[in-house]
């Protein structure tokens, strides 16, 4: 592929594409193609996930990293930033020392990457979609069906809108709107996830009579912990060398909107619980996993990218306090200040140093092309609300909800990965039956130490 498309004679990179067969012996000619998320996350990893939920059961899958990912030439990984993320879980979590060190490092990564000639404005959602859209027509494919999750969904919508030729139908799992997605953006979203979670307990009278009023003992403990943070030395979830962890306000709340891999929903009550108790150590294990991430697998430098450059502009450091304290209004200012998962992004950005795209990405993808939309009502990520909220613009789009699923539902429900076959069979008349008959798992319930 071109690294831009709109330098002539700009230099090539390359993308790995994993073609896996359909599991029929009979499979339809529209294949699969799948959309990573992150951006930055590495597509082939996902292969095992997509198999596991019959995605290939009736057609080809295709996969491919996309520009700047794992098994990408060139290769945007930051160890820099991984190396961060490591001492990181020992250190306050918004602290400006903290964004003094994860500023630092994001400058060295950019440094080392343009200094091998790397373009990193072309790293941007436009020239990856066309990557896509160019790989249809390398393969000799008339017609395909396009799967994305997180990012996938904001480059699935935009591939849509700029390239709609050969598109049979589109899947969108864990949406995020490219018209609307922002810094703020990410606070709308956790106070959904998290709201959700304690509502759905409070609908289970084992859980509401065990835990209850969670809502204000989240804000007592984010309020207790900004204050006065922990420090504990902690086994990492799988055992091994103990490590040492902090646990703040910020530390606490980006725990909470993690992907859930890490702490299931399920186990959030009574991990609150115990926590206001004096016991910290299910979050504090949590956390000590973040200690030994793998270094250079996740793509950073498409992170930031893609980030600084379509997400980030147009909103202020204070657009994203006061989007925080209209979702969790009594929590520090210091905790708010923050979108989850990205702090201190707006002080990185300067140094990322790439230009503004909003006015070329933040628009509503309006077609006609079948659109399934699948969200998970835990998702503290990407609200489930968002969902819906894209398919207005899609008029044969259907919106399914699956109740107490978070970040990325296929792979985790059953009832979901029916939807999609069945979708993937009849774009315009999806059987959604199953969802009706779904709730929640039960939350985990702790013997209650005031009564035992």
């Amino acid at each position: 592929m071109p690294e831009n498309r709109t330098h002539r004679g700009a230099r090539t990179i390359r993308l790995t594409v994993v073609i896996v067969p359909a599991a029929s012996k009979k499979p339809a000619g529209d294949p699969v193609v799948f959309m990573e998320g992150g951006p930055g996350g590495d597509a082939i990893g996902a292969i095992p996930f997509l198999i596991a939920s019959d995605v290939n059961r009736d057609r080809d899958l295709i996969v491919m990293t996309q520009r700047g990912g794992l098994h990408s030439q060139p290769n945007l990984a930051c160890p820099e930033i991984d190396r961060f993320n490591a001492r990181a879980v020992g250190l306050p979590y918004d602290a400006p020392s903290t964004g003094r060190l994860l500023v630092r490092a994001a400058k060295e990564c950019r440094d080392r990457l343009t200094a091998q000639g790397i373009h990193l404005r072309s790293y941007n959602t436009t020239e990856n979609a066309a990557d896509f859209a160019d790989l249809r027509k390398a393969l000799g494919i008339k017609r395909w069906n396009v799967y994305g999750y997180s990012y996938g969904t904001d480059l699935g919508l935009t591939y849509l809108r700029r390239h709609p030729e050969g598109i049979r139908s589109l899947t969108i799992d864990s949406v995020v709107p490219p018209q609307i997605v922002s810094l703020p953006w990410a606070w709308d979203s956790a106070q959904e996830g998290i709201n959700t979670i304690f509502a759905a307990c409070e609908a289970q009278p084992a859980c509401k009579n065990r835990y209850p009023d969670l809502s204000r003992t989240l804000t007592e403990q984010v309020r207790r912990l900004e204050a006065n943070p922990l420090r504990l030395s902690v086994a990492p979830p799988g055992g091994g060398t103990p490590v040492e962890v902090v646990l703040d306000g910020g530390t606490l709340v980006n725990l909470l909107v993690a992907d859930g891999r890490a702490m299931p929903a399920a186990d959030v009550p009574a991990a609150l619980d115990e926590l206001a108790r004096g016991n910290p150590e299910r979050f504090a294990r949590v956390q000590a996993a973040g200690a030994t991430p793998a270094i250079g697998e996740f793509a950073h430098g498409l992170t930031h990218s893609v980030a600084c450059s379509e997400w980030v502009p147009g909103t202020s450091k204070s657009d994203v306090l006061e989007a925080g304290r209209r979702a969790f209004p009594g929590w520090p200012d210091t905790v708010l200040a923050h979108a989850p998962q990205l702090p201190f992004e707006h002080d990185l950005c300067r140094v990322w140093n790439v230009p503004d795209r909003t006015a070329i990405q933040r628009v509503p993808t309006v077609s006609a092309v079948p659109t399934l939309i699948i969200s998970g009502t835990f998702d503290a990520k990407t609200g489930a609300s968002w969902g819906p909220y894209t398919g207005r613009t899609l008029p044969r789009s259907t919106a399914v909800l699956i109740p107490g699923i978070g970040h990325f539902v296929v792979p985790q429900s059953p009832c979901a990965q029916s939807v999609l076959s069945s979708f993937l069979a009849r774009p315009n008349a999806p059987d959604t039956g199953c969802v009706a008959g779904l709730a929640p798992a039960p939350f985990t319930i702790t013997p209650d130490p005031e009564r035992t």
